[in-house]
């Protein structure tokens, strides 16, 4: 993992930033591109119950379970959060993040707003919440057609979902609506780098302040 260049070597706690949407909005393809061109992210990586998809990889996309496994991982708590989606769980691992968070590395969640309460419950200090709107409700089936991964009867319910999870949008930190992919990777790109430099996540400040202070210019 490349390291984040804005750093300047002041060490900081990592950010945990929850990426939400309906199915179809664009926030995978958002998080995709954030991994691969801003440095210092990693993808907090789900275990759900949910079969796998032909165009998936185990470990690299989901940790696939079992019902029993999953509720396993959930009832000896270690699981940060978790859901149920669509009739499939969802939840991520607990110990990977807190690891990551306390080393200052910097994780991404592409989880649904189930997910993301119970992380700001949990961690709101390290917490950053951005909820993707899409342009319309047309535009919305159109995708979800586009991607041609799922039968008719599931993007129905995909669609008629999309209402109840549109309206969790209050409680998120910010609100981009995915009318135009770069515009909104730019835009969350943005949000990145002022939550990188937020006083209150930088606790390497003290001491790059305190020998600043000691300094005899020459």
């Amino acid at each position: 993992m490349e390291p984040d260049p804005s750093s300047n070597g002041i060490r900081r706690r990592g950010v945990m930033l929850v990426l939400s949407s309906p199915s179809g909005a664009g926030k995978s393809t958002i998080a995709r591109n954030l991994l691969e061109k801003v440095p210092g992210f990693e993808l907090s990586v789900s275990v759900t119950t949910r079969p796998r998809r032909g165009s998936e990889i185990e470990g690299v996309h989901y940790h696939f379970k079992s019902q029993r496994e999953f509720e396993i991982l959930r009832d000896n708590d270690e699981l940060l959060e978790w859901a149920e989606v669509h009739g499939n769980l969802y939840g991520t691992p607990r110990k990977p993040v807190e690891v990551a968070i306390a080393e200052g590395r910097d994780m991404l969640f592409d989880i649904d707003w189930q997910g993301a309460a119970q992380l700001r419950d949990k961690m709101r200090g390290d917490l950053v919440s951005i909820f993707v709107l899409p342009p319309s409700m047309r535009e919305l089936l159109a995708r979800l057609k586009r991607r041609a991964e799922d039968p008719e009867n599931v993007i129905e319910t995909r669609l008629s979902n999309a209402r109840l999870e549109i309206e969790q949008w209050r409680d998120y930190d910010y609100v981009i609506i995915n009318d135009d992919l770069n515009r909104a990777f730019e835009s969350v790109r943005a949000i990145v780098t002022a939550e990188r430099l937020r006083r209150d996540r930088r606790p390497g400040l003290f001491d790059f302040v305190a020998q600043l202070l000691e300094e005899k210019p020459q």
